[in-house]
């Protein structure tokens, strides 16, 4: 077996102590006919991390390789030391794994290899996932539906068929240096898989082999509803200017759906806020609904009950010092 690496896996990690060993511990398990290369890239971790991952580089020096960043840029940082790997990856294939995510099937890399190499019409191929809650707050579930095809295109992703990193592996050097749109996203993991998609076909093997964690620390699980449908109308608009407006019609209807929702989320925290006499506050949610979906607001029922709640919520800042000063 050549001991050059077939396959590349980057491991972008920042204070992962709690779970950098069982998700080096998945890539060592790895049964492969090929070798293949871990890099562990490391953002300046303050906790116990970068000790675990020397531990680990200094046992495996074969198959483990440790990178660090000597100041912590975040996740969303042009210069993050994870990005720049992506650009030097020498190995025929690239995937990635975060060090909080790991994988549960011993061959994965072996069945996805052997994927690519039959269909060469794929830029990417990628498998089932459970997403899992460390504390256990909520019951596991499997990310992709027991109907997902086999071959998707960039249509499908650009609906929202969206594989996670810890189930992708692609061919390199189909990107080149990364285009400027690829920074100016929040969720950089579904403009890749644009911009992946835009080099051939995307395949799937329906089998759940890897674990998707979710807690309080990961990027995403930090950001409220309203952030997230920002950031994913934000993402098709910067999708749209890069694809040069060829699926215009397409994205203008995802961004419409994404502006209802946004404006029937918004009106929701409305009622809510309403009620108390956080005028200003409600004030905002209102107009932010308005500017998102006007004809959502509008629905005669909806706005009905929009007027009547405001009008209350204007009686209760009225009388609020009268019934404070009488107490």
């Amino acid at each position: 077996m050549s001991t050059t690496p077939l396959v590349d896996i980057i491991m972008p990690t920042y204070n992962h102590e709690k779970f950098i060993v069982e998700a080096i511990d998945s890539v060592l398990a790895q049964k492969t006919g090929f070798a293949y290369r871990l890099i562990v890239a490391d953002d300046c971790s303050t906790d116990e991390t970068q000790a675990i991952v020397r531990h680990y580089a200094g046992k495996y020096p074969d198959k483990v390789e440790f990178v660090f960043s000597a100041q912590n840029l975040g996740p969303l940082h042009r210069d993050r030391v994870s990005v720049k790997l992506l650009n030097q990856c020498t190995a025929k294939y690239v995937t990635i794994l975060e060090g909080d995510d790991y994988w549960t099937d011993p061959y994965k890399l072996q069945k996805q290899v052997d994927f690519l190499e039959r269909h060469t019409e794929c830029s990417v191929c990628f498998h089932n996932a459970e997403m899992f809650y460390d504390d256990g707050s909520q019951p596991s579930m499997n990310l992709r539906p027991d109907d997902q095809k086999e071959i998707s295109t960039v249509e499908d992703v650009i609906a929202g068929m969206v594989p996670i990193p810890c189930t992708v592996l692609f061919r390199n050097n189909l990107l080149g240096e990364l285009p400027e749109c690829f920074y100016q996203v929040t969720n950089a993991d579904w403009m890749m898989s644009v911009l992946l998609a835009e080099h051939g076909h995307i395949g799937y093997i329906n089998e759940v082999m890897a674990a998707y964690r979710m807690h309080p620390g990961g990027m995403w699980s930090r950001l409220n509803r309203q952030q997230r449908l920002r950031g994913h109308i934000h993402t098709y608009k910067t999708m749209n200017e890069h694809m040069k407006f060829k699926y215009d019609r397409l994205i203008s209807d995802r961004i419409a759906a994404l502006n209802e929702e946004h404006a029937r989320w918004c009106l929701g925290q409305y009622q809510e806020v309403i009620k108390t006499g956080e005028l200003r506050t409600a004030l905002s949610l209102l107009m932010d609904a308005t500017h998102c979906a006007p004809l959502e607001v509008l629905r005669p029922r909806l706005l009905a009950s929009v007027l009547k709640n405001g009008l209350l919520g204007i009686f209760w800042k009225a009388t609020e010092p009268k019934l404070n000063s009488s107490g």
